[in-house]
C-alpha cells in the first residue's frame, strides 16, 4: 500500500473553482429535531452495528462527522449529501468533477461513494465508488477526480462509506467543476478516416485455420486452430496454433499437442493461458454420431510459447465455458461429453492448487448450459448468463439467469427478445465494469436458421430486479447472399457478431452472417454506453467475417480480426487490422512512466503522462472464440490529477470487478485519444502483507447489494445425472454430404424454395463442392437421380 501514501497530504489549491457543496464542514446544524448537521443524511445498508456522531474533533471550525461500525456482516454507513434540491449540488452531464474531503480512519474499508439523480424521473440510484484512501491516524486530505456525468444526471449526492470494523472521521468536503481539459481535436487523416477509421489487409497470412484468438501479456497474439475443423488434418493428426508479433507482423507456428478445435480458454492470474477441452472425434460420416469432446487441458506459457498439460477434467466439454473468478480460480460449463452427449457438470480449476478439482469438490447443479454459454462475473461473485451461446435454442425459461454458485441457485432474470434466437450473438459487460451493465448483440439459430435478427437488449444489474430492456437495434449494412452485396432490409441483422470494448470507453461491432456459415454482412459501428445510442457507418471489414472469426483489441488500440469458415468448408487466411477514428485525431497521449507495474487491490498507483489526460483504464486482454469472451472487461481507474503530467490512479478493492491478472493499462485525452498499452499486473497483496496489520492491509472488497430481491424463484435442480441427450445435428449440419468438413444446413434459409433444383442452386452460389457425395440416405432430397452423389 505504499503508493496508497502519495494522497495522504496534497496541498489544497490556493485559488480554484467555488466549492459546490453546502454546509462542507457541518459547522450548520441540522433542523429542530435532527442529530445530523444541515444537509447531510445517515445512509448505509445491510447488516452491522454502527454509530453517527457529530463530534469537536474537528480539521478546521469546530465540528467534524464521526461514523463507526463496531459490528459488520455485510454492508456500509456513510454520512451522505443529503439527497434533496436545496442541498445536492447539480452537475453538468459531459464534465467531471473534483471530490475531496479531509479524514482520519483506522480501517482501510473506506470508499468515495457517489450516487446520481436522474433529471426525468427524479430518482436517485448508486453511480460508482471511487477510491479507498489509506488508513490515517493523523488527518489527510483525498482527492478523486469523477468520470464523466452521464445524460439525464442533473444532480449528485457523495460521502466516504465505511464497510469494516473501524471508526472514521471526516471534515471539510469539497466539490469542484473540472475546467477545459484541452484543445479540440484535429483530423489527421482523411474526412473519411476521421469519422469512420480504417481497415486494412497486412500482408503475412495467417498460417492456421485459427478458431480461437488469445491477446497475450506481452503483446504478441495466440491464435489456436488444432485441426482446424479439416477432418484431414485431424486424421492425420496434424494440430497447429501460432503465435502472431505486431512489432515486426511475423507469425511463427506452435507446436500443439491435442485437437483444441472448439476448445475453451481463459488468461489465469500469472498470464498464462489454460485452454481446456477440445475434439476428441469428428462426426460419423452419416451424422449418427456427433462431435466429441476431450477431457484434455493444457496451459500455454507466453514466455517460452509452449504448452504443457495439467490434469484431466472430469468430463469432455467441446464448446465449453471459460469464466475467471475474483480469486484467480477457473469455472466452466456446458459443451459436449466424449459421447457426444451434453456434459451437465460444472468444473473449478483451482488457481492455488493448478489443476481442475475433482467433482465432489465443485457444487454440481446438474444443469445443462449449451454451447460456448456466456457466463459473466458479477460484482458480488455471481455467474450472470447472458443468453448468449453457440447452437440451437437457449436455455428453458427466460434464456437468462443469475447463477450463485455458493447457493447452487440459478434464477431466471425477464426481458431477454427472442431467447431462441441468440445462438451466435455476442454479450459485453459494458464500460466500465463497475456499471455492471450488459449488452447483447442479434443472433440467429442455426437450427431453424431464419435470418439473423438486428435486435439488442441491455440490462444493469445494479438494479435489485434486474431484467433485459429493449436497446437500440442495429445498423444495418450490405450483405453477400451469394449473388453479390445488397443492402439489408427490414429486421435483418446478423449472427457472428464480434464485440470489442475500446479504450476510449466505446464497444466496436463487427463482422458477422445473416445466415448460419452463410452469406457475411458488411457493417461495422460503435455503441455508446453513455447514450446507449449506435454511430453506425464505421469502415467494413474488406473480408467476410462470418463463422469461426474473431476480433480483438491489440495494445496499440487498434483491432485486429481473422478468419471465415463457411459452411463450404473453406476458411480466410486474411488478417485484417482496424485504426480507430480515435487515431486521426491528433497525437496520442503517452504513458512515460509507471512506478510500479504490480498492483494491488484498493492501491493508489502513480503515473507520469506527456500531457494531459481524461480518464484511463485497465482492460483485460481478449481470449476470443464464436464470438464468445465472457471475461473481457473495461475497469475505470478514477483519478486524481497531481499535475499536468503526473496522475494517481485509483484501483478498485473488488477483485470480482477486475479478476486477478495482467491488464492493458490505458490513458485517454479528453478527445478520446488512448495512449500505447502499458501491461500490468493486477492480484492480491503478497502474504507478508496480507498477514500485516489493520494499517497495512489492502481494503476488503466494497461489495454492493445489486441483483437481489430476484422475482422469480430459484429454479429446482435435476436430480444427479451423467450427461442430456444432444442431437448429432447441433451443429445445424447434415452430414449425409461431403466430407465431415462440410456444412449442408439441415434446414435452408427461408427463401430457398423446399425444391431439389432451389436448394441445389442456394449450394452453388455459396460455393460448395459440385457432386458431393451422399452419404447413406438423402434427407433433403438432393439426389433425385438415386447416383450417390448430390446436385
Amino acid at each position: 500500500m505504499t503508493a496508497g501514501l502519495l494522497l495522504t497530504a496534497p496541498q489544497q489549491a490556493s485559488a480554484g473553482p467555488p466549492n459546490l457543496l453546502t454546509n462542507p464542514g457541518f459547522e450548520t446544524a441540522g433542523p429542530a429535531g435532527s442529530d445530523m448537521p444541515s444537509c447531510w443524511s445517515k445512509s448505509g445498508w445491510g447488516d452491522n452495528d454502527f454509530t453517527f456522531a457529530t463530534v469537536a474533533d474537528a480539521h478546521t471550525g469546530t465540528k467534524a462527522m464521526r461514523v463507526q461500525l463496531t459490528r459488520r456482516v455485510s454492508g456500509d454507513r456513510k454520512a451522505l449529501v443529503t439527497e434533496t434540491t436545496a442541498c445536492a449540488p447539480g452537475v453538468t452531464p459531459g464534465k467531471q468533477y473534483d471530490l475531496s474531503a479531509w479524514y482520519r480512519s483506522n480501517t482501510p474499508d473506506v470508499s468515495v461513494t457517489v450516487f446520481r439523480r436522474e433529471a426525468a424521473t427524479g430518482t436517485w440510484q448508486y453511480w460508482t465508488d471511487l477510491q479507498n484512501p489509506p488508513v490515517s491516524a493523523g488527518w489527510a486530505r483525498t482527492e478523486v477526480r469523477t468520470p464523466v456525468v452521464p445524460p439525464g444526471t442533473d444532480k449528485i449526492a457523495w460521502g466516504l462509506s465505511v464497510y469494516g470494523v473501524g471508526t472514521l472521521t471526516t471534515d471539510d468536503y469539497a466539490m469542484e467543476e473540472v475546467g477545459a481539459t484541452g484543445p479540440a481535436p484535429t483530423c489527421t487523416g482523411t474526412p473519411e478516416e476521421c469519422a469512420k477509421g480504417r481497415w486494412e489487409v497486412i500482408p503475412a497470412k495467417n498460417p492456421t485455420r485459427s478458431m480461437h484468438a488469445v491477446v497475450l501479456r506481452n503483446g504478441k497474439v495466440l491464435l489456436i486452430a488444432g485441426s482446424g475443423n479439416d477432418i484431414a488434418q485431424f486424421d492425420a493428426g496434424t494440430f497447429t496454433s501460432a503465435v502472431y508479433d505486431p512489432a515486426n507482423g511475423s507469425f511463427r507456428t506452435v507446436p500443439t499437442p491435442v485437437d483444441m478445435f472448439c476448445s475453451g480458454h481463459v488468461q489465469l492470474a500469472d498470464g498464462r493461458v489454460l485452454v481446456m477441452s477440445g475434439n476428441k472425434g469428428y462426426p460419423s460420416a452419416d451424422g449418427r454420431i456427433g462431435y466429441q469432446g476431450l477431457k484434455d487441458s493444457y496451459v500455454f506459457d507466453p514466455a517460452t510459447e509452449t504448452y504443457t498439460r495439467t490434469n484431466d477434467m472430469n468430463g469432455g466439454h467441446w464448446y465449453p465455458s471459460a469464466t475467471v473468478l475474483g480469486n484467480g480460480d477457473v469455472i466452466s460449463f456446458g459443451g459436449l461429453k466424449e459421447d457426444s452427449t451434453g456434459n451437465v457438470t460444472a468444473e473449478k480449476f483451482s488457481a492455488a492448487q493448478g489443476k481442475w478439482l475433482p467433482m465432489n469438490e465443485v457444487n454440481q447443479t446438474w444443469s445443462y448450459w449449451g454451447l460456448y454459454p456466456s457466463m459473466i462475473l458479477m460484482q458480488d461473485g455471481r455467474l450472470f448468463y447472458s443468453g448468449s451461446h453457440t447452437f440451437g435454442n437457449g436455455t428453458p425459461g427466460s434464456g437468462a439467469s443469475i447463477y450463485d454458485y455458493d447457493a447452487n441457485t440459478i434464477t431466471d432474470v425477464p426481458g431477454l427478445r427472442k431467447k431462441d434466437e441468440r445462438d451466435e450473438s455476442a454479450s459485453v459487460l459494458l464500460p466500465p465494469a463497475q456499471d455492471q451493465r450488459v449488452l447483447t448483440i442479434g443472433g440467429g439459430n442455426n437450427e431453424t436458421n431464419p435470418a439473423a435478427n438486428r435486435i439488442t437488449d441491455i440490462i444493469d444489474l445494479k438494479k435489485p430486479d434486474p431484467g433485459y430492456v429493449a436497446g437500440p437495434d442495429l445498423p444495418q449494412g450490405l450483405v453477400d447472399t451469394g449473388t453479390g452485396k445488397r443492402p439489408q432490409t427490414g429486421a435483418e441483422g446478423k449472427m457472428y457478431v464480434s464485440a470489442v470494448l475500446l479504450p476510449d470507453g466505446k464497444v466496436f461491432e463487427t463482422g458477422g452472417g445473416l445466415h448460419d456459415r452463410a452469406d457475411p454482412v458488411f457493417e461495422a459501428s460503435l455503441f455508446d454506453p453513455v447514450t446507449n445510442t449506435y454511430q453506425p457507418g464505421m469502415a467494413t471489414d474488406p473480408i467476410p467475417r462470418t463463422y469461426h472469426s474473431s476480433a480483438f483489441l491489440m495494445p496499440d488500440g487498434r483491432v485486429m480480426s481473422v478468419g471465415d469458415n463457411p459452411g463450404n468448408g473453406t476458411y480466410n487466411h486474411n488478417v485484417s487490422i482496424w485504426t480507430p477514428p480515435y487515431l486521426f485525431k491528433g497525437p496520442r497521449p503517452q504513458i512515460t512512466s509507471v512506478i510500479d507495474t504490480q498492483w494491488v487491490y484498493g492501491d493508489t498507483q502513480r503515473i507520469t503522462v506527456n500531457r494531459p489526460v481524461a480518464k484511463a483504464e485497465l482492460i483485460r486482454p481478449a481470449a476470443v472464440t464464436h464470438s464468445s469472451d465472457p471475461n473481457q472487461r473495461f475497469v475505470d481507474l478514477p483519478l486524481t490529477v497531481v499535475n499536468d503530467t503526473t496522475v494517481d490512479l485509483n484501483v478498485t478493492s473488488n477483485p470480482n470487478l477486475a479478476p486477478p491478472g495482467w491488464y492493458m493499462l490505458f490513458a485517454v485525452d479528453a478527445a478520446g485519444v488512448p495512449s500505447i498499452a502499458t501491461w500490468v499486473h493486477l492480484g492480491a497483496p503478497t502474504a507478508a502483507t496480507a498477514a500485516a496489520g489493520t494499517a497495512d492491509r489492502a481494503p476488503a472488497p466494497h461489495v454492493h447489494d445489486f441483483a437481489d430481491r430476484l422475482r422469480a424463484a430459484p429454479k429446482k435442480n435435476p436430480a444427479p445425472r451423467d450427461s442430456v441427450p444432444v442431437a448429432p445435428s447441433v451443429a445445424g449440419c447434415d452430414r449425409h454430404y461431403g466430407s465431415v468438413n462440410l456444412c449442408v444446413p439441415t434446414r435452408f434459409p427461408a427463401e430457398v424454395e423446399n425444391t431439389t433444383r432451389a436448394r441445389c442452386d442456394w449450394l452453388a452460389a455459396h460455393q460448395y463442392p459440385r457432386r458431393m457425395k451422399v452419404n447413406g440416405s438423402d434427407p433433403l432430397k438432393l439426389d433425385p437421380d438415386g447416383d450417390g452423389h448430390a446436385c
